[in-house]
């Protein structure tokens, strides 16, 4: 084994080698002291860059901010120098004054006494009740011709009289299609029997303002009634006055609603009213409604229906050698 001091260096030596490392050449980009030089000398470039377009961007929003405010002090300076013209000038005084010298008010509550008081009708004034009507069948034996209503209106149950409201065309019909010969008032309810062979009665007796206002039930409940007076008087024919009479008639004869394609206004074939032993029953009619409410059909279209059957009643009559006497009302 060599001896220790062999391998000792002096201190010269260290130096000696220090200065010969310093001499090697160095690659200045591969050294790690290069690379971060490399680094550091990058990003100074970057943030300049990045300084300039900020400034760049901070000029550029400060032009549009002085063109925007140079453009508002042009508006300005324009609405500024429009003169009113002087109609307008004295408008806008007057205007101003009126404001300025009216004085406040105030609302002062509404007390009970100024109120308005409605005129509520006492149970006097509202006439029959809702079950209650003054008009009365008028179905003597054997007549030629039975007119079958739905039921009576407020007016008809009140006055006692067929169709009377003056809206209704009952009785313009009657005239116009040659069952009467001239136009009755509904004070002649009780002299058609005697004049021209011709009834009147309801399926329903209770009165409303309209048809509308009865059930089914109730007009399902009114067709037997029916059938019952048909048979004990039997007429010649029955008119049901009203597309919905014999769609009651129908459903209690059938048990169902009949269908569009299945009705027609004019005779009805085969349905025969009244029917009881020994009697063939009444042909029925089917006419339409005479209500001023409905205006589903025009005049002449009513007027049609009417002619058809107005054509039958004349024959029937001269067949019996019937005829009818003229009245005239006071003031004709």
């Amino acid at each position: 084994m060599p001896p220790a001091e062999s391998y000792c260096t002096t201190g010269k030596d260290n130096i000696a080698t220090k200065s010969a490392l310093d001499d090697v050449p160095v690659n200045k980009i591969t050294s790690f002291h290069g690379r971060l030089q490399h680094f550091l000398h990058k990003g100074s470039d970057e943030s300049t860059e990045i300084a300039r377009e900020t400034t760049t961007t901070i000029s550029q929003d400060a032009i549009k901010s002085e063109e925007t405010d140079t453009q508002d002090q042009a508006m300005q300076a324009h609405t500024e120098t429009i003169i009113p013209s002087p109609k307008r000038r004295k408008a806008i005084q007057r205007s101003t004054e009126t404001t300025i010298s009216r004085p406040l008010t105030r609302l002062s509550p509404i007390s009970p006494s100024s109120k308005r008081k409605r005129n509520t009708p006492t149970p006097t004034s509202l006439g029959p009740s809702a079950t209650e009507s003054l008009l009365r069948d008028t179905i003597p034996p054997n007549l030629i011709l039975l007119l079958v209503g739905v039921n009576p209106g407020i007016m008809t149950g009140i006055s006692g009289y067929a169709y009377a409201h003056p809206s209704n065309l009952f009785w313009k019909l009657l005239h116009s299609s040659g069952i009467t010969s001239m136009r009755h008032k509904p004070a002649d309810t009780y002299k058609l029997p005697g004049l021209y062979s011709v009834g009147n009665t309801n399926i329903v007796e209770r009165p409303t303002r309209d048809a509308s206002m009865l059930s089914r039930a109730e007009m399902n409940a009114g067709v037997p009634v029916l059938e019952a007076k048909v048979a004990a008087q039997r007429p010649e024919a029955v008119c049901l006055v009203g597309k919905g009479i014999w769609e009651a008639v129908w459903r209690v004869r059938r048990g169902r609603s009949i269908r569009k394609e299945e009705f027609r206004y004019g005779w009805q074939e085969g349905e025969n009213m009244g029917v009881c032993e020994g009697w063939a029953g009444a042909p029925v009619f089917v006419a339409t409604t005479t209500s001023g409410l409905a205006a589903g059909m025009k005049l002449a279209e009513k007027e049609a229906v009417w002619a058809e059957l107005g054509d039958w009643v004349v024959m029937k009559r001269r067949e019996r050698g019937f005829v009818p006497e003229i009245v005239k009302h006071e003031g004709q």
